[in-house]
């Protein structure tokens, strides 16, 4: 199952302002916080998908090179956006 349009609506919504403001680097990085977690519980179940493992790679780079960006433009909403999404660093 992948990301639905209704979450990426609640998604945008909530990190980027309103539905429509979906460039924000908030509402990109929940994005791909969002789809790295989908594909790492099919992963948890399919081991040896060796297309989708170099996915989450990518996606985990990618939300990396984003939150780094965030982390020099704007240091507060960084510290809030990795503590309100979970993500670890």
């Amino acid at each position: 199952m992948q990301v639905t349009a209704e979450v990426k609506k609640t998604l945008f919504k909530e990190y980027g302002g309103s539905e429509k403001n979906t460039g924000s680097t908030e509402a990109q990085i929940a994005l791909f916080t969002e789809r790295i977690n989908h594909v790492s519980e099919h992963l948890g179940t399919n081991k040896q998908d060796h297309s989708n493992t170099r996915s989450l790679v990518r996606m985990v780079g990618q939300r990396r090179r984003l939150l780094n960006y965030l982390m020099k433009t704007d240091l507060t909403g960084y510290r809030k956006l990795i503590e309100k999404l979970g993500i670890r660093k």
